[in-house]
Formats: C-alpha cells, structure tokens, sequence
C-alpha cells in the first residue's frame, strides 16, 4: 500500500489510495482511536512534537495517515490499538482526573486495575468535586461527550451556602463572563434548604474549569459541596464511592447514539423530573392519596335492614 505523504497541503501519492480507503485517517484522530488521550489532547501531543510518522517529526493537524501501513509513535514508543472499553466511576473526593499527577496524589485511573490497560477519563470533576465520570480509551467518543460544540448535559447536585434568590438564579441561567468568556448554566433550580444552606440541582453543557464554583461564587454563594449525577445518558445510581463497574454493551450503544445525534433533538433533563433519576417508580407509590369517607356516627346510621333507629 502506498506511502501517505506528510505534507497536508499536497495530494502527490493520494491518486493510488481508494477514496474509501477507512485505514487513512487524521492523525490526532488515529491516535485517539488508539487509545493514547481524547481527541484534543492528541492534538497538544501533535504541536508539542511529540508525535513522529515514519521516524519524521509532524507538528501540523491536519495530517493524514495510514495506520495500517505507516510507522506512528509518540514519545518514541508505537501506537498499538486496543479493544474499545468503557467503564463508569464514581469518583470520590481527593483523586484527581489527570492521568500524570506531579504531586503524586491518587488518580482515577488508580481506581481500575492496571491490566485494562491505558485509560482516560471523559470530562473532569476537580479534586474537591465527586460523583460521575466515564472512563475510557475511545478517544473519538470522548471528544463527542466532552467537546462543547455537541451540548452534552451534564447534572450536579450542589450545597451552597445561604440561600439563593430567584433573581439569582436568572443571573446564572443568563450567563456570567469569566476570562475564558461566558459561562451560563443550562438550569438551576432549588431543591430544598436547611439552615443557612440550599441544595440545588445544576445542568450545565460544557465542562470549563470550577465552572460551577466559580459561578457561584461570582454570584455569592460558596459550593460547599458538589456531586455530578448523570452525565448525557449515564446516571450514576447506587455506585459506591470508588467504586467502578464497566458499561454494557447497550448502555455504549446508546451513549454513542446520543453522542452522534443533534443536540436540539435530545431529551433534556430540565424537561423531566431529575429529583432521583434512578428511582423505579414501585406499584402504588407516588399515586394520590385518597381520604376515606367520614363515617357516620353509629347512632345515626341505619340499621342492616336499612331502618332507622326508634329515637
């Protein structure tokens, strides 16, 4: 099979490749379908050079390669693909997302046993933050979820402190301007308050950094303490803090499905009841309650002949 050439702006060579030829592909692409880190961190690797293809050093996106015919590595070491998996973590307070801690503190990673091989999680949640995360080697499913071009929502249980406002509320739905630019929450409504805090239900659809504290705090309100609860069609359940279990292969099928589909035809969590999205409604329960009907006093009712009693 012939030769992909490196010079992106240059068709020299692609007249002998089929035009269906599925084997040539982008370069940060093929290397998030190897597993190595999602789409956007492959591109990092490309600019930082990082990245050879046939002994050459590439720097440009753009590239295509045929992963098949051509040598490609990072950091020296050839890409090896491996079968897709999926798993769904609960991640606890303390650990860190990324996968190369220079302070040495535990990684999600850790939590998994290290014969599954390289893995990365999809999205982050902060050290102090806890709860959903899907962790994976599908580099092109994790920059479906995570990329905030495709409005994936994601939902977090929060406590914060004091008591928020309607007009509050409005304000975060509106959008507050940061650094980075605007950050707005799809949703936020009150769940419930207790003393001089309020727990409340967040639905956002990009993943910026301490997005939710930061806007809470903005707004003035402190998160004292924040847990993500579903994640597009993933719900976190019953899993234990820690804890892992790998995904089916109905639930990849149908996370894949929403990550390919229009994010204005999605089913929106602020259209539903998100209060406990796990909870199986049981037979009889929930149903309205009725009041029995008010007896009436033995002295004035009949008697079983339907006769009234003699006064």
């Amino acid at each position: 099979m012939p030769r992909v050439p490196l010079n992106p702006d240059s068709d020299a060579g692609n007249s002998d490749l089929p035009e269906d030829d599925s084997s040539v592909e982008r370069l940060q692409k093929v290397l998030a379908s190897a597993g190595i880190a999602s789409r956007r961190n492959c591109e990092e690797y490309i600019r930082d050079g990082r990245v050879t293809v046939d002994g050459e050093t590439v720097t440009e996106l753009g590239i295509k390669v045929d992963s098949q015919a051509q040598k490609v590595c990072v950091d020296g070491e050839r890409i090896k693909f491996q079968k897709k998996q999926y798993f769904l973590v609960n991640k606890p307070i303390g650990v860190v997302c990324s996968n190369a801690d220079p302070q040495g503190r535990p990684r999600v990673i850790d939590l998994l046993p290290p014969w599954h091989g390289r893995l990365f999680s999809v999205g982050r949640l902060d050290e102090n933050s806890e709860g959903l995360l899907i962790v994976t080697n599908d580099g092109e499913l994790a920059h479906s979820l995570a990329h905030p071009k495709f409005q994936v929502e994601r939902v977090y249980r929060c406590i914060i402190a004091g008591t928020p406002t309607d007009e509050t509320f409005k304000m975060l739905r509106q959008g507050l301007h940061f650094t980075e630019g605007k950050f707005r929450m799809r949703d936020v409504r009150r769940v419930k308050t207790s003393g001089k805090s309020t727990l409340v239900e967040v639905i956002l659809t990009e993943g910026q950094n301490r997005e939710v504290r930061r806007m809470f705090a903005r707004v003035g309100h402190k998160v004292l303490k924040l847990r993500r609860t579903a994640f597009g069609p993933m719900k976190l359940g019953e899993l234990e803090p820690a804890a892992y279990r790998p995904l089916s292969p109905s639930e990849v099928r149908v996370l894949k499905q929403y990550a390919s589909s229009d994010p204005t035809g999605r089913p929106s969590w602020k259209r539903h009841e998100v209060v406990n999205p796990n909870r199986r409604r049981l037979k009889g329960v929930g149903k309205p309650r009725h009041k029995p009907a008010q007896r009436i006093p033995s002295a004035n009712r009949g008697s079983s002949r339907g006769k009234k009693p003699r006064r």
